[in-house]
């Protein structure tokens, strides 16, 4: 919904107005339609506005509440905020606008800490006492939020280029390095690539005072099983899924749209919308040249839906001269490194769907939540230790390959392994696939398509909501029988669901994704782009990679794929024109 950021001193100095601007300046796409800022002596705050509920200067941000000694700065949807201030109003609270900002206000000053309990939504949020700042990150970290902190100051924003203003530690972390490589550009929270900046963990919240620092987590998920049977589990799933979709449409003073990309997942959101009784529902596709066998659209599906639903549709088509044109702005917009290639696809699609509205619904989580990718059942089945049975099925390069791609001073260790080693030692799951499911829903997810269409869309102030992605349904989900889940294949809960409120030829589908086959095979002008940053001054003499592997890859970049089916050499070359681009 928003851009956010802020700076508390620990030093006894005020906070400089032109800190909080020049923070201010690098989160402005996110929030097009207000700004403002904030500063009592030692702390600052700077806020850009996105206006989707309360659209009037009553929900202005940073938002004082005079009354209570509170200001706040916050970025994100709070779905329940009606029925909690309805329950405020009956503690006595009196409300001076219609927004959800102004709900948080009041129940972090009734509840505490405990209103994050209460909060069902997405959302990163600032609150300032006068003497403690309250910091917090939603449950599934679909909200962003960065932090810097040393013993003068703590500096957080939406994005790392507003951090990047201030004058921190850029150096390269050794062990961010390893799990970008090896994770397809996934770095966990609270790591960045870059050592000076970290990244708020999902379901945390901090409290700052007098230069001390309490962090907390507030959400505990598992993967523990219920009792229920096969029947029930499918209709919890469908009432789950239905309020999940319900909820994101009700809390707007704006219209709403649909991502449409032509899989279950998305074609699922707008037959519910019709079952729910939308009508004149807007929807958005994209595609792109194909590259030899490999489509670049997936419009014979997102038609079907069109067809059936009658909704007001525009269909997108990209040409490749125009994605490796407008490749680096949207690398511009990453807050970190995203090598995933629908990234530059939904940066290209957002543009044009902000033309028409400022919020969208879209399908990502339902594969991790599911079972929809072809590598769960392969882990499943495969036999070896936790870390080896993962490794083989999803790692982009052994760490003996890694070894041989970095050069030895930013070699330190096997990262990856040890953080799958700690993250599978935890006894709040049933089986091995239950761990690995649990794993990708609460950290990989953040930081791969979640972050990314965030970060893509939120470029052009539009804001986008995952219903799959609801804390309560994916609680529910994560207690269901792999067995269930991966039934017939993938997505049975859904596809069950699906029969009969969506054509069967989705349904029964092969499994696509977002294509932009430009990006997959590497090759023309794209080869002589990722050539051009491999091989440039600033590349060598940075001296990440090893040049003679480099020559490798280039030479054969369609014999380097990752086991996600991604190209090495778009992974290398992405993470160097980030940080070219961002001047590191």
């Amino acid at each position: 919904m928003c851009g956010i950021c802020g700076q508390l001193r620990f030093d006894n100095k005020s906070v400089l107005k032109k800190t909080i601007s020049l923070m201010s300046e690098k989160i402005k796409k996110r929030g097009p339609d207000d700004e403002g800022s904030f500063i009592d002596k030692n702390l600052g705050f700077g806020h850009r506005r996105l206006s989707i509920i309360d659209l009037s200067n009553h929900a202005h941000q940073p938002m004082v509440d005079e009354k209570l000694g509170l200001t706040l700065v916050f970025n994100g949807t709070i779905y329940n905020y009606l029925q909690l201030r309805n329950e405020l109003i009956k503690k006595g609270y009196n409300f001076f606008s219609n927004s959800d900002t102004e709900v948080i206000i009041k129940s972090y000053h009734f509840w505490g800490v405990a209103c994050l309990e209460k909060f069902d939504g997405m959302f990163a949020l600032a609150i300032w006492s006068g003497n403690e700042l309250f910091i917090a990150r939603d449950r599934m970290g679909i909200k962003p939020l960065y932090y810097t902190l040393d013993d003068k100051k703590f500096s957080f924003a939406s994005n790392t280029q507003a951090l990047l203003t201030q004058n921190i530690d850029t150096s390269i972390s050794h062990k961010a390095l390893n799990l970008q490589l090896s994770f397809h550009g996934v770095v966990p929270a609270p790591d960045t690539i870059i050592n000076g900046i970290k990244k708020f963990k999902p379901a945390h919240f901090m409290l700052i005072k007098n230069g001390k620092i309490k962090e907390q987590k507030y959400w505990h998920p598992t993967a523990k099983r219920t009792q229920l049977s096969e029947e029930e589990n499918l209709e919890k799933t469908e009432e789950l899924l239905i309020k999940a979709v319900e909820k994101r449409m009700g809390a707007s003073d704006v219209d709403i749209g649909v991502l449409l990309s032509g899989g279950l997942d998305s074609s699922m959101i707008v037959g519910i919308l019709d079952k729910l009784g939308h009508k004149n529902i807007n929807t958005f596709s994209i595609g792109f040249e194909n590259i030899g066998s490999e489509v670049g659209s997936e419009f014979e599906y997102s038609d079907l839906i069109v067809d059936k639903f009658k909704t007001n549709h525009q269909k997108i088509i990209i040409p490749n001269s125009d994605v490796l044109k407008r490749l680096p702005e949207a690398v511009e917009n990453m807050a970190e490194p995203m090598v995933a290639q629908d990234a530059v696809a939904f940066y290209l699609l957002s543009e044009k769907v902000a033309k028409n509205t400022k919020v969208v619904l879209s399908g990502q989580g339902a594969d991790e939540a599911f079972c929809g990718y072809f590598w769960y059942p392969q882990m499943h089945n495969a036999t070896g230790d936790e870390v080896t049975r993962f490794s083989n099925h999803y790692i982009d390069r052994e760490f003996s390959e890694y070894k041989q791609t970095i050069n030895d001073k930013y070699v330190s260790k096997n990262y990856a392994s040890e953080f799958l080693s700690e993250e599978f030692s935890g006894d709040n799951c049933d089986e091995f696939i239950d761990k690995v499911l649990l794993l990708d829903i609460t950290k990989l997810v953040v930081d791969d398509p979640v972050k990314r269409v965030d970060n893509m869309t939120m470029s052009f102030g539009l804001e986008a909501r995952v219903p799959f992605m609801d804390y309560k349904l994916v609680e529910h989900a994560l207690s269901m029988p792999f067995d269930l889940k991966a039934k017939g294949g993938s997505k049975y809960p859904l596809q069950k669901i699906a029969r009969g409120l969506i054509p069967d030829a989705i349904i029964d589908r092969k499994k696509g994704y977002f294509p932009m086959p430009a990006l997959k095979y590497v090759r023309g002008e794209f080869l002589d782009f990722m050539v051009d940053i491999l091989k440039s001054s600033k590349c060598i003499n940075r001296g990440i990679y090893n040049q003679k592997f480099i020559d490798k890859l280039i030479a054969n970049p369609d014999n380097y794929m990752t086991a996600l089916r991604g190209s090495r050499l778009w992974h290398l070359a992405l993470l160097e024109f980030w940080l070219q681009t961002n001047n590191i």
